[in-house]
C-alpha cells in the first residue's frame, strides 16, 4: 500500500495489528506494575512502566487463575506474552501469559504473601494447636494412596505400635485440583469421626510438586479441623503452608507416624518398667516367704510325734496331779487326827468316863448346875460314863450351895 493512499481507520488499524502481532508471539517485557486491578471477572488489567514509557497490559482469567502469587503494584516483574493491538482504540497492549517477579521467584514470592496474610489472622498461632491423642487406636492418613509415604508410615506403625488401625483417606497429592482434594478429605475424615488424629503429607519433590500443600484452601482445611494434623510434606528443609497450620510438623512420613505413637511407646516402656518393679518385689516377696517356710518345717514335727509328746506330757501332768492330791489326802487326815485327837480330848464323854456325870432336870431338859434349879421329889436323869440313871430329889441344900445328894 502506497502512503499517500487513503484507509479508513479501521484498515490501518487492522495492518498494524497484523504486523504487531505476527512479529511480537512471545516476548518477555521487564517493568515495574502500575494501576493493577482485578476485577469480578477473574481478569487482570495494569500497566507495565519504566522511567521512560509504558504498556497497558491485560491478563485474562485463565492465566491469572494459574498465578501462585497477589501482583502488586510497584512490584518489579518479567511478564512473557504476546503483543497485539486493541482495535477499538488503537492501543498497543501487551496479553499477559505470566508473570514473574524480579529477585525472587513467583512461587516464593506467592508462599510468603500468603503466609503473611494467614499469619495475620491467626491461623498460625500457638493457641490453635491441639494436643495429640495419648494412645490412638484409629490414625487417619491423608495422601497418595500409591507413594512412598503411605508405605513408610504402614511400615514405622506396624513396627512401632501393633493393633493401631490405618484410616486411609487416599488423594492427589500434586497438579491441578489436588489442593482441593486435599482439602476436601481433611473435612471428610473429619465428618467420618473415627479416626482420632490425622497425618497429611507426602514424599519428597520439587517445589512446584510440594505446591497443593501450599495453597490456602488447604491451610483453611487445617485450622477448621475438629481432628489435630500432623503434618509430613517432603523433607525437613520443605517448609510449607500446610506445616505452619497444622497442629504438629513431622519432617518426614515416617517421622510423623513415629510421633503419633510415641505416647504410646513412652507410656509401653513404662509399663514394662512397672512390670519389671512388680516382678521384682514378687521374687523378693516369694524368697522371704520361702524363706520361712523353710524355717517352720524345720521346727515343725511329724503329727504323730507331736501327739505321742502330748501324751507323754499328759501322763505326767495326770501322775503329778495324783500325786498332789495324795499328799493332800495325806495331809489333811493327819490334820483330822490331830483335831480328832483334840476334840476327843475335849469330849464330854472322856470326861465322864473318869467319874463324872451329867445331871437333867427330867421336866425340863436343863443341865442341872444349881440346886435351886430343883425341889424335892423332882425327877433327875444322870448321864454317866457308861449307861444313865434316874434319881428323886430328896432334899435340896440351897442356902448352902451344896449340891443336893441322891439317895
Amino acid at each position: 500500500m502506497q502512503l499517500s493512499q487513503v484507509v479508513p481507520v479501521s484498515s490501518l488499524v487492522h495492518l498494524l495489528q497484523e504486523l504487531v502481532e505476527e512479529n511480537f508471539v512471545d516476548v518477555l517485557v521487564q517493568g515495574e506494575l502500575a494501576n493493577f486491578s482485578r476485577p469480578a471477572s477473574g481478569h487482570c488489567y495494569f500497566t507495565l512502566k519504566d522511567q521512560k514509557s509504558q504498556l497497558r497490559c491485560a491478563m485474562f482469567r485463565p492465566y491469572a487463575r494459574a498465578l501462585k502469587f497477589q501482583p502488586q503494584s510497584g512490584m518489579e516483574v518479567i511478564c512473557r506474552g504476546r503483543v497485539s493491538i486493541y482495535p477499538q482504540r488503537g492501543d498497543l497492549q501487551l496479553i499477559v501469559e505470566g508473570i514473574e517477579p524480579v529477585g525472587v521467584g513467583g512461587l516464593q514470592l506467592a508462599f510468603l504473601q500468603l503466609q503473611e496474610k494467614l499469619e495475620k489472622e491467626g491461623l498460625f498461632s500457638a493457641a490453635r494447636k491441639q494436643a495429640l491423642p495419648a494412645h490412638p487406636q484409629i490414625i487417619g492418613v491423608v495422601t497418595s494412596a500409591t507413594g512412598a509415604a503411605i508405605h513408610d508410615i504402614l511400615n514405622v506403625l506396624r513396627r512401632r505400635s501393633a493393633g493401631v488401625e490405618i484410616l486411609l483417606r487416599p488423594v492427589r497429592v500434586q497438579g491441578q485440583g489436588a489442593a482441593e482434594e486435599i482439602a476436601e478429605a481433611i473435612a471428610d475424615l473429619n465428618v467420618d469421626g473415627r479416626a482420632e488424629v490425622l497425618i497429611v503429607g507426602r514424599g519428597g519433590g520439587s517445589r512446584e510438586d510440594l505446591w497443593a500443600f501450599n495453597e490456602e484452601v488447604v491451610a483453611r482445611a487445617i485450622a477448621a479441623s475438629q481432628l489435630p494434623i500432623i503434618s509430613a510434606i517432603g523433607h525437613e528443609v520443605d517448609l510449607s503452608i500446610a506445616d505452619l497450620a497444622a497442629d504438629l510438623r513431622a519432617p518426614t512420613p515416617s517421622a510423623a507416624a513415629e510421633l503419633v505413637v510415641q505416647n504410646r511407646l513412652e507410656l509401653e516402656r513404662h509399663l514394662d518398667q512397672l512390670e519389671m518393679r512388680l516382678a521384682n518385689q514378687i521374687r523378693s516377696r516369694v524368697e522371704l516367704l520361702r524363706s520361712r517356710l523353710h524355717g517352720l518345717q524345720r521346727r515343725l514335727r511329724a503329727p504323730d510325734e507331736q501327739l505321742r509328746i502330748h501324751q507323754l506330757e499328759l501322763q505326767r501332768m495326770l501322775l503329778r496331779m495324783q500325786q498332789a492330791m495324795q499328799q493332800s489326802l495325806t495331809e489333811k487326815t493327819q490334820q483330822l487326827s490331830v483335831l480328832a485327837g483334840r476334840i476327843d480330848a475335849l469330849s464330854p464323854l472322856k470326861v465322864l468316863g473318869r467319874g463324872y456325870s451329867i445331871i437333867r432336870v427330867k421336866k425340863t431338859g436343863e443341865v442341872l448346875r444349881d440346886s435351886r434349879q430343883v425341889q424335892g421329889g423332882d425327877l433327875l436323869g444322870l448321864q454317866l460314863g457308861t449307861g444313865a440313871l434316874d434319881a428323886v430329889v430328896a432334899d435340896s441344900e440351897k442356902k448352902t450351895g451344896k449340891k443336893a445328894t441322891t439317895p
